[in-house]
This record gives structure tokens, sequence and C-alpha cells, in this order.
């Protein structure tokens, strides 16, 4: 009978282990992924950072968790959309899409980790202290689009060197868009010997009265300032300049794909796959404040030849030459 009973009680035990076991594994730790924009302007970038996530060992659904929270172009909602990640009080919250959207993390939390992709230096911005020892709870990847501007203007110019003004497409609720894009658009286009003409969008109606405008003045060409919000919008900035039959330069890719005439930019997706490796590095214990913010280092011109024809353009074969993509 004793032994009967000792059989009977092991064989409960066994079958109560694997219970109690997952009862005493540890939660997933949880990644709080907050953005300006919404989920379908954000799929390339989704899995750039999923890539990261990957090369660091973690994966999505399997030993981590990514809660997504996405402010649709409202910034008044990005206060309580953050307020609830630190409530959950994830492991990591990477903001992006707007330099107000990051700033508001850094008012929320001064423990919670915060992961940042920006597109000019972070330590003229205030984010950090230095690049190399960022001190505080933020770091992150420098993507450098803003500081691309004179580069921007030089490939319009070599594309359309009979071009004499362009438009330049700035967000206004981006107070550090129009100030660096301005600052920098001036004195490269006085080299280049454009004139340049600032226009201010930040709602997808103020974009539609913006091209109005170039029913009396068309300039000879546009550029488009890189922006969360014109990201999402890039399918309306892109049809309205074939109405108008404006050649434009954007800054990133996803504008020429879909028709845009030209792009050079960083690599986006490549800078999420970074940040995926930082969000990574942090999960297994890595101080914000001792990692480096990553600069980004890989750039690209993309040349849409349909749109040139279309628009009765020749692309000059040096910029053919140089373009990392031609999309016919």
């Amino acid at each position: 009978m004793r032994r009967r009973k000792f059989i009977t009680l092991l064989a409960g035990a066994a079958a109560a282990w694997p219970l109690a076991a997952r009862a005493q594994q540890p939660a997933m730790p949880v990644i709080g992924f907050l953005d300006i924009r919404s989920l379908d302007a954000m799929s390339d970038r989704l899995r750039g950072f999923r890539q990261g996530l990957r090369d660091a060992g973690y994966v999505e659904g399997d030993n981590v968790t990514i809660l997504y929270r996405w402010a649709e172009n409202k910034l008044d909602r990005v206060p309580e959309l953050l307020a609830d990640l630190v409530r959950r009080q994830v492991a990591v919250i990477l903001a992006g899409g707007s330099t107000d959207v990051i700033f508001a993390a850094k008012t929320a939390t001064r423990t919670i980790p915060i992961l940042f992709i920006v597109p000019e230096n972070p330590v003229r911005l205030g984010l950090v202290t230095s690049l190399a020892r960022p001190g505080g709870n933020l770091t992150g990847i420098n993507f450098f689009n803003r500081e691309l501007v004179a580069k921007q203007l030089e490939l319009l110019h070599e594309l359309m060197p009979q071009a004499a003004r362009v438009a330049v497409l700035v967000n206004p609720a981006n107070a550090a868009n129009v100030e660096s894009t301005e600052r920098d658009a001036k004195p490269a286009a006085r080299a280049l010997g454009l004139q340049i003409e600032l226009l201010r969008a930040s709602t997808s109606q103020e974009i539609d009265m913006a091209f109005a405008t170039f029913a009396r003045e068309p300039p000879s060409a546009i550029f488009v300032s890189a922006d969360g919000f014109f990201s999402s919008r890039r399918v309306q900035l892109i049809q309205q300049a074939a109405h108008h039959r404006l050649p434009a330069i954007y800054s990133g890719r996803e504008f020429s794909e879909i028709g845009g005439l030209m792009s050079y930019a960083t690599n986006i997706t490549d800078a999420f796959r970074q940040a995926g490796a930082y969000a990574g590095r942090i999960l297994k214990g890595a101080k914000p404040a001792d990692l480096p913010v990553v600069q980004s280092s890989k750039f690209e011109l993309v040349i849409n030849a349909q749109t040139a024809r279309i628009l009765g353009l020749t692309v000059p074969q040096t910029l053919l030459a140089t373009a990392d993509e031609v999309i016919e």
C-alpha cells in the first residue's frame, strides 16, 4: 500500500511540475513602441526593428512582447499613450516619428529606457549630453535626414540645372524640422544659384492648399523635407506633384517606390534594425547612458525613371551611374 501510495504521489507531482515550472518562469519582457504615425506607414520600419531584435536573440511573441501605440498623426494623443506605457512598466520605449514625441517620452519617465530615431544631431536637439556617452535614460539612432538638405538640393540641381526656384515643404507642427531645414537650405540654395520658398503644411488639407498656390506661380521643382507626417501622406504628395507636373525630391525611398521622381536619404529600414538591436541589448541589461548614439552610414539615391519620362526629363548619365536603384 505504501508503495502504491508513493507511486501515486510521484505521478501526481510529475503531472503538476510543468504547471509549477511555468508559473515560476519570468514573464516575457515588454517593449513599448510609440509612433506619431499609423501602422500602414510603418511596415518596412517594423520589419527592420524586428530583424534587429532577432539579431539580439528576441522574437516577438516567443520571448518578447511589443505593445504598439499609434498616435495617427495626432500629437495630442501622445501623452495618454505614453502614460499607458509607463503605467504598464514596459522594459523599454521606442519613441519615433517626431522629435515632439521623443521629448514627451523624456518628460514622461526618467527611469524607463527610451530609444529614439532622429534625423539630426541629438546633442544639438538636447536629447543627450554626448554621442559617445548619452547619459540619462535615452539613446538611439541618428539617421541624418535633416542634415542631408544641401546634398538633396545639389542632386535636384544636377537633374535640373535650369531650375531657378524650388518650393520647400516643411511641417510647422515639427518646429525642429522647420528650423533645421531652413537653416541648411538657404546657404545651399545660394551656392547653387537657387531661390527657395518655404511652404508649410501640417494637415492633409494644408498640403492641398500648398500645391494650389502652384497654379498661379509654379516653381521649377519641389523639395519635401524629412518628416513623419509627410511620410504618412506620401501618396497624396506624389499625386499632387504628378497633377501639377512638378519634379520633386523626397527624403525616403518609399516615395520613389510609388512614383516619386527622386529620393535621397538614409536607409531608414536599417536605422530601425539598429534600434531593434539596441532594444535587445537593453533587455539584456545594458544601460542607455552607456550605449553610444549610432550614426547611420547607409544612404540611398533612388530615381524613378518612369516618372522622369512622364515629366519629360532626361536624367543625366552621371546621376544614373551614382544611383543605388533606378526604378523603370
